[in-house]
């Protein structure tokens, strides 16, 4: 027999087939470990096989210990969005420990883009169209996927803000400075964006041409043109409006009418008795147009009883 010593230092004895028994063990435990059962266990033994045993024992513990920090990290990491929890690399050694920074580094390296994107989004959600993406991060620029992602989302930014200058610069022109027929240009966008300016642009040009035509409208009148009518498509109470001043035109027209027909033939064609008749009128184109009758009415009147004075 050979004799051999214990980790705890005593002598001891071992037989050869012992050797073939911890081989054959050991062969059928590593298999299991390949295959990923990390709970296997070699049964203790004393002296050097012991010693085998127990670091056979504690490496597939430490393996069984990792894979379960692993799985904890992955699920609290990637499922419940908890970037801030790490693996314990204090409770590793060596190999085990790098393994362990390069999970967390890895963690690291994706938590920082997420986060500067999130605070991104979470400011253009509260109306800051000031913020971008910063595309290098603790003095290292951002690659692959994560730059493609920066760049996408600063761009994405860029136009939001341009759009709402651009509507903001329209909507101050036309409603508070009275300045007609300003445009939003707003570039490279498409989609809903493209959508959302053409429909301002077309807002901004109606409202230009009906504002224009009613204006003219009225200009017209002022200047005692009563055949201008607005003829501009609207609708709602813009289109209210114009029939309003539309209509407006049709009783001035008439009313300038029959007062110059009134005129003409009381005094240039000498024929009294005649009356004003403008339908529909109220108000004080009503009162007007009764003016105009009893100065006609006591005209004739007058005129007739001096003429049958003179007669007599």
């Amino acid at each position: 027999m050979t004799a051999k010593r214990t980790r705890a230092g005593v002598p001891g004895t071992t037989r050869p087939e012992d050797g073939g028994d911890l081989l054959r063990e050991l062969a059928d435990a590593l298999h299991e470990v390949r295959r990923g059962r990390f709970d296997v266990r070699l049964p203790r033994r004393e002296g050097t096989a012991g010693e085998v045993v127990d670091q056979f024992n504690e490496m597939v513990g430490i393996q069984e210990r990792r894979n379960r920090d692993l799985l904890r990290i992955g699920r609290v990491v990637g499922r419940e969005g908890r970037m801030s929890d790490r693996l314990d690399e204090e409770s590793y050694d060596g190999g085990w420990a790098t393994g362990a920074q390069a999970v967390n580094s890895l963690i690291d390296d994706l938590a920082r883009p997420t986060a500067e994107i999130a605070r991104v989004i979470e400011a253009v959600a509260e109306g800051d169209l000031s913020q971008h993406m910063a595309l290098e991060i603790e003095g290292r620029p951002l690659r692959g996927e994560f730059l493609r992602i920066g760049r996408t989302v600063n761009t994405m930014v860029d136009q939001l803000s341009s759009f709402a200058v651009e509507v903001t610069r329209v909507a101050r022109e036309v409603g508070t400075d009275g300045r007609l027929g300003g445009q939003a240009d707003v570039r490279g966008v498409a989609g809903t964006w493209r959508a959302l300016t053409d429909s301002v642009n077309t807002m901004a040009s109606n409202l230009t041409n009906q504002v224009r035509s009613i204006s003219s409208t009225a200009t017209a009148i002022a200047q005692g043109d009563l055949t201008r009518k607005i003829t501009v498509s609207a609708r709602g109470e813009v289109a209210e409006l114009a029939e309003t001043i539309n209509s407006l035109t049709d009783t001035l027209a008439l009313f300038a009418d029959e007062v110059t027909r009134m005129a003409r033939e009381v005094g240039t064609e000498g024929k009294l008795g005649g009356q004003a008749e403008v339908a529909g009128v109220a108000g004080t184109w009503k009162n007007l147009t009764d003016a105009v009758n009893l100065m006609a009415t006591n005209l004739t009147d007058q005129v007739r009883g001096i003429a049958q004075v003179a007669t007599a």
